[in-house]
Protein backbone atom coordinates (compact mmCIF):
# COMPACT_ATOMS: atom_id res chain seq x y z
CA UNK A 1 0.00 0.00 0.00
CA UNK A 2 1.50 3.46 -1.25
CA UNK A 3 2.04 6.20 2.25
CA UNK A 4 1.50 9.51 1.53
CA UNK A 5 4.55 11.25 3.70
CA UNK A 6 4.92 15.33 4.41
CA UNK A 7 8.28 16.49 5.54
CA UNK A 8 8.24 19.99 6.43
CA UNK A 9 10.93 22.87 6.79
CA UNK A 10 10.86 25.70 8.99
CA UNK A 11 12.25 29.08 7.74
CA UNK A 12 12.92 31.07 11.32
CA UNK A 13 14.14 34.34 8.91
CA UNK A 14 10.16 34.62 8.17
CA UNK A 15 8.42 32.17 10.19
CA UNK A 16 7.55 29.85 6.56
CA UNK A 17 7.03 26.71 6.49
CA UNK A 18 7.92 24.60 3.10
CA UNK A 19 7.09 21.01 2.48
CA UNK A 20 7.55 17.98 0.10
CA UNK A 21 5.12 15.72 -0.03
CA UNK A 22 5.92 12.40 -2.05
CA UNK A 23 4.38 8.27 -1.10
CA UNK A 24 5.89 5.01 -0.25
CA UNK A 25 7.07 3.75 -3.81
CA UNK A 26 6.63 6.95 -6.17
CA UNK A 27 9.65 9.49 -6.62
CA UNK A 28 7.22 12.38 -8.02
CA UNK A 29 6.94 14.79 -5.69
CA UNK A 30 5.99 18.25 -5.03
CA UNK A 31 7.13 21.11 -2.78
CA UNK A 32 4.41 23.91 -1.92
CA UNK A 33 5.68 26.79 -0.77
CA UNK A 34 9.69 27.27 -0.92
CA UNK A 35 11.61 30.16 0.22
CA UNK A 36 14.56 32.10 -1.11
CA UNK A 37 16.50 33.65 1.13
CA UNK A 38 16.85 37.61 1.57
CA UNK A 39 18.52 39.99 3.09
CA UNK A 40 17.34 42.96 3.22
CA UNK A 41 20.40 45.31 4.30
CA UNK A 42 22.67 43.84 1.86
CA UNK A 43 19.58 43.00 -0.88
CA UNK A 44 21.52 39.58 -0.88
CA UNK A 45 19.46 36.65 -1.96
CA UNK A 46 20.96 32.53 -0.48
CA UNK A 47 19.72 29.61 -1.93
CA UNK A 48 20.20 27.65 1.77
CA UNK A 49 16.71 26.91 2.66
CA UNK A 50 16.15 26.08 -1.10
CA UNK A 51 19.19 24.03 -1.33
CA UNK A 52 17.45 22.00 2.00
CA UNK A 53 14.89 20.86 -0.57
CA UNK A 54 16.75 19.45 -2.64
CA UNK A 55 18.97 17.90 -0.61
CA UNK A 56 15.46 15.86 0.71
CA UNK A 57 14.81 15.19 -2.92
CA UNK A 58 18.16 13.77 -3.67
CA UNK A 59 18.48 11.44 -0.48
CA UNK A 60 15.02 9.73 -0.98
CA UNK A 61 15.71 9.72 -5.00
CA UNK A 62 12.35 12.13 -5.67
CA UNK A 63 11.69 13.50 -8.67
CA UNK A 64 9.98 17.23 -8.40
CA UNK A 65 6.77 16.79 -10.56
CA UNK A 66 5.21 19.93 -8.81
CA UNK A 67 6.04 23.21 -7.29
CA UNK A 68 3.02 24.45 -5.79
CA UNK A 69 2.46 27.86 -4.43
CA UNK A 70 -0.81 28.64 -2.09
CA UNK A 71 -0.50 32.61 -3.12
CA UNK A 72 2.18 35.52 -4.22
CA UNK A 73 3.09 35.55 -0.64
CA UNK A 74 4.14 39.11 1.17
CA UNK A 75 6.44 38.07 3.84
CA UNK A 76 9.49 35.86 1.60
CA UNK A 77 10.60 35.71 -1.96
CA UNK A 78 9.76 32.45 -3.95
CA UNK A 79 12.22 30.15 -4.79
CA UNK A 80 10.09 28.17 -7.19
CA UNK A 81 12.24 29.86 -10.51
CA UNK A 82 15.19 28.74 -8.80
CA UNK A 83 13.86 24.72 -7.67
CA UNK A 84 12.41 24.48 -11.44
CA UNK A 85 16.23 25.30 -12.78
CA UNK A 86 18.17 23.01 -10.73
CA UNK A 87 15.46 20.07 -10.81
CA UNK A 88 12.55 20.88 -12.68
CA UNK A 89 8.79 20.81 -12.42
CA UNK A 90 6.12 22.65 -13.15
CA UNK A 91 4.72 26.01 -11.47
CA UNK A 92 1.70 26.40 -10.20
CA UNK A 93 -0.84 28.86 -8.40
CA UNK A 94 -4.39 30.18 -8.02
CA UNK A 95 -5.41 31.75 -11.62
CA UNK A 96 -6.83 34.44 -9.46
CA UNK A 97 -2.84 35.45 -9.58
CA UNK A 98 -3.34 37.78 -13.08
CA UNK A 99 -5.33 40.16 -10.86
CA UNK A 100 -2.96 40.40 -8.21
CA UNK A 101 -0.42 41.03 -11.15
CA UNK A 102 -2.67 44.16 -12.75
CA UNK A 103 -2.77 45.22 -8.87
CA UNK A 104 1.20 45.15 -8.21
CA UNK A 105 1.87 46.29 -11.90
CA UNK A 106 0.68 49.48 -11.38
CA UNK A 107 1.74 49.91 -7.59
CA UNK A 108 5.59 49.31 -9.23
CA UNK A 109 4.73 51.17 -12.20
CA UNK A 110 6.33 47.76 -14.21
CA UNK A 111 4.88 48.90 -17.42
CA UNK A 112 4.55 46.49 -20.33
CA UNK A 113 7.18 44.14 -18.77
CA UNK A 114 4.89 42.31 -16.01
CA UNK A 115 2.48 40.17 -17.19
CA UNK A 116 -1.24 40.05 -16.11
CA UNK A 117 -2.07 36.73 -17.87
CA UNK A 118 -0.74 34.69 -15.32
CA UNK A 119 2.63 33.98 -16.76
CA UNK A 120 5.32 32.75 -15.95
CA UNK A 121 3.53 30.20 -13.78
CA UNK A 122 3.45 26.96 -15.74
CA UNK A 123 -0.47 25.95 -14.40
CA UNK A 124 -3.10 28.35 -13.01
CA UNK A 125 -5.86 26.52 -10.73
CA UNK A 126 -9.50 27.06 -10.54
CA UNK A 127 -11.44 26.11 -7.71
CA UNK A 128 -12.56 22.07 -8.13
CA UNK A 129 -9.31 21.44 -9.79
CA UNK A 130 -7.78 18.18 -9.28
CA UNK A 131 -4.56 16.70 -10.14
CA UNK A 132 -1.80 14.12 -8.81
CA UNK A 133 1.30 14.28 -6.81
CA UNK A 134 2.25 11.06 -8.74
CA UNK A 135 -0.57 8.68 -7.27
CA UNK A 136 -1.68 10.93 -4.82
CA UNK A 137 -5.01 12.82 -5.63
CA UNK A 138 -5.29 16.85 -5.28
CA UNK A 139 -8.44 18.98 -4.78
CA UNK A 140 -7.96 22.73 -5.26
CA UNK A 141 -9.76 25.11 -3.12
CA UNK A 142 -9.87 28.62 -4.01
CA UNK A 143 -9.93 30.31 -0.67
CA UNK A 144 -9.73 33.83 -0.97
CA UNK A 145 -9.72 36.73 1.59
CA UNK A 146 -5.95 36.79 2.42
CA UNK A 147 -5.11 38.01 -1.27
CA UNK A 148 -7.52 37.07 -4.28
CA UNK A 149 -5.61 34.51 -5.27
CA UNK A 150 -5.70 32.26 -2.27
CA UNK A 151 -5.54 28.34 -2.94
CA UNK A 152 -5.57 25.21 -0.18
CA UNK A 153 -4.21 21.90 -1.35
CA UNK A 154 -5.89 18.91 -0.33
CA UNK A 155 -3.71 15.62 -0.69
CA UNK A 156 -6.43 13.13 -0.49
CA UNK A 157 -4.97 10.67 2.61
CA UNK A 158 -3.01 13.02 4.01
CA UNK A 159 -4.72 16.31 4.70
CA UNK A 160 -4.89 20.86 3.47
CA UNK A 161 -2.25 22.92 3.10
CA UNK A 162 -4.21 25.97 4.18
CA UNK A 163 -1.51 28.53 3.03
CA UNK A 164 -2.13 31.83 4.96
CA UNK A 165 -6.03 31.02 5.48
CA UNK A 166 -5.77 30.00 8.72
CA UNK A 167 -2.69 29.97 11.31
CA UNK A 168 -2.40 27.65 14.40
CA UNK A 169 -5.52 28.03 17.10
CA UNK A 170 -3.51 30.19 19.58
CA UNK A 171 -2.39 32.25 16.71
CA UNK A 172 -5.64 32.88 14.77
CA UNK A 173 -5.96 34.34 10.89
CA UNK A 174 -4.28 36.24 8.60
CA UNK A 175 -4.66 39.87 8.12
CA UNK A 176 -6.95 40.90 4.85
CA UNK A 177 -5.73 45.07 4.19
CA UNK A 178 -3.18 43.84 1.37
CA UNK A 179 -4.70 45.11 -1.65
CA UNK A 180 -7.77 42.80 -2.85
CA UNK A 181 -7.83 41.13 0.91
CA UNK A 182 -11.22 41.08 1.98
CA UNK A 183 -12.26 39.57 5.52
CA UNK A 184 -15.68 38.42 4.89
CA UNK A 185 -14.36 35.97 2.01
CA UNK A 186 -11.84 35.13 4.49
CA UNK A 187 -14.30 34.15 7.03
CA UNK A 188 -16.47 31.98 4.37
CA UNK A 189 -12.96 30.40 2.87
CA UNK A 190 -12.20 29.58 6.93
CA UNK A 191 -15.54 27.74 7.20
CA UNK A 192 -15.19 25.99 4.23
CA UNK A 193 -12.10 24.57 5.62
CA UNK A 194 -13.58 23.76 8.75
CA UNK A 195 -16.21 21.90 6.97
CA UNK A 196 -14.21 19.05 6.49
CA UNK A 197 -14.50 16.10 8.81
CA UNK A 198 -13.06 17.03 12.63
CA UNK A 199 -9.97 14.53 12.49
CA UNK A 200 -8.67 16.07 9.17
CA UNK A 201 -4.76 17.73 9.35
CA UNK A 202 -4.36 21.19 8.85
CA UNK A 203 -0.78 21.95 7.49
CA UNK A 204 0.17 25.91 7.94
CA UNK A 205 2.43 28.13 5.97
CA UNK A 206 3.47 30.00 8.89
CA UNK A 207 3.63 29.74 12.41
CA UNK A 208 4.16 33.10 14.85
CA UNK A 209 4.39 30.64 18.25
CA UNK A 210 3.68 32.73 21.60
CA UNK A 211 7.25 32.91 23.96
CA UNK A 212 6.02 29.16 25.56
CA UNK A 213 6.20 26.68 22.76
CA UNK A 214 8.51 25.78 19.89
CA UNK A 215 6.72 26.54 16.04
CA UNK A 216 4.76 23.73 15.17
CA UNK A 217 3.22 23.09 11.39
CA UNK A 218 -0.02 21.61 11.78
CA UNK A 219 -3.64 20.90 13.52
CA UNK A 220 -6.67 19.44 13.17
CA UNK A 221 -10.38 20.89 11.97
CA UNK A 222 -11.19 19.98 15.25
CA UNK A 223 -8.38 22.32 16.86
CA UNK A 224 -9.16 25.01 14.65
CA UNK A 225 -12.91 24.94 15.57
CA UNK A 226 -12.29 24.19 19.35
CA UNK A 227 -9.43 26.51 20.19
CA UNK A 228 -8.84 29.66 17.66
CA UNK A 229 -8.88 33.05 19.11
CA UNK A 230 -10.52 34.32 16.31
CA UNK A 231 -13.09 31.81 15.78
CA UNK A 232 -14.34 30.05 18.92
CA UNK A 233 -17.32 30.44 20.28
CA UNK A 234 -19.17 30.25 17.16
CA UNK A 235 -18.00 33.95 16.07
CA UNK A 236 -20.43 35.35 13.22
CA UNK A 237 -18.97 36.84 10.13
CA UNK A 238 -19.71 40.06 11.43
CA UNK A 239 -17.87 39.67 14.79
CA UNK A 240 -14.77 38.52 12.46
CA UNK A 241 -14.91 41.40 10.10
CA UNK A 242 -14.80 43.87 13.02
CA UNK A 243 -12.32 41.90 14.74
CA UNK A 244 -9.77 41.06 11.72
CA UNK A 245 -10.29 45.12 10.72
CA UNK A 246 -9.42 46.07 14.07
CA UNK A 247 -6.92 44.41 13.91
CA UNK A 248 -4.95 44.90 10.85
CA UNK A 249 -5.29 48.60 10.76
CA UNK A 250 -2.88 47.83 13.76
CA UNK A 251 -0.22 46.57 11.91
CA UNK A 252 2.45 47.82 9.61
CA UNK A 253 3.88 46.03 6.26
CA UNK A 254 5.91 43.16 6.75
CA UNK A 255 9.21 43.73 6.57
CA UNK A 256 9.97 42.14 2.98
CA UNK A 257 6.63 42.81 1.10
CA UNK A 258 7.89 45.15 -1.23
CA UNK A 259 10.98 43.09 -2.31
CA UNK A 260 8.90 40.21 -2.04
CA UNK A 261 5.84 40.70 -4.42
CA UNK A 262 7.74 42.11 -7.19
CA UNK A 263 9.44 38.76 -7.27
CA UNK A 264 6.37 36.48 -6.49
CA UNK A 265 4.41 37.97 -9.20
CA UNK A 266 7.27 36.65 -11.33
CA UNK A 267 6.90 32.77 -10.20
CA UNK A 268 9.81 33.33 -8.17
CA UNK A 269 12.16 34.65 -10.87
CA UNK A 270 14.36 37.73 -10.60
CA UNK A 271 14.20 41.07 -12.38
CA UNK A 272 15.84 40.51 -15.56
CA UNK A 273 19.62 41.82 -15.54
CA UNK A 274 20.42 45.18 -17.09
CA UNK A 275 23.51 46.10 -19.08
CA UNK A 276 26.20 46.09 -16.27
CA UNK A 277 24.47 42.00 -15.17
CA UNK A 278 22.48 43.61 -12.04
CA UNK A 279 19.29 42.71 -11.57
CA UNK A 280 17.04 45.77 -9.76
CA UNK A 281 13.95 46.07 -7.82
CA UNK A 282 11.72 48.93 -7.93
CA UNK A 283 10.51 50.41 -4.53
CA UNK A 284 7.05 52.38 -4.25
CA UNK A 285 8.26 55.21 -1.61
CA UNK A 286 5.23 56.82 0.56
CA UNK A 287 3.28 54.65 -1.01
CA UNK A 288 1.90 52.86 1.80
CA UNK A 289 0.98 54.34 4.87
CA UNK A 290 1.92 52.52 8.43
CA UNK A 291 -0.17 52.82 10.89
CA UNK A 292 0.79 55.79 13.69
CA UNK A 293 1.60 55.01 16.58
CA UNK A 294 0.34 57.39 19.77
Amino acid sequence: MSIPHVQAFFDPATSTFSYVVHQSGNPQCAIIDPVLDYDAASAQTSTHSAQALVDYLQQHQLELQWILETHAHADHLSAAAWLQEHVGGHIAIGAAISQVQRTFKDIYHLGDQQPTDGSPFDVLWHDGDQFHIGDLLVSVLHVPGHTPADLAYHVHGLGVFVGDTLFLPDVGTARCDFPGGCAAQLYDSMQRLLHFPDDTVLFMCHDYPPPEREPHYFCTVADQKAHNIHLKNQTSQAQFIQLRQQRDATLGLPRLMLPALQINIQAGHLPQAESNHVSYLKIPLNYFHTPTKG
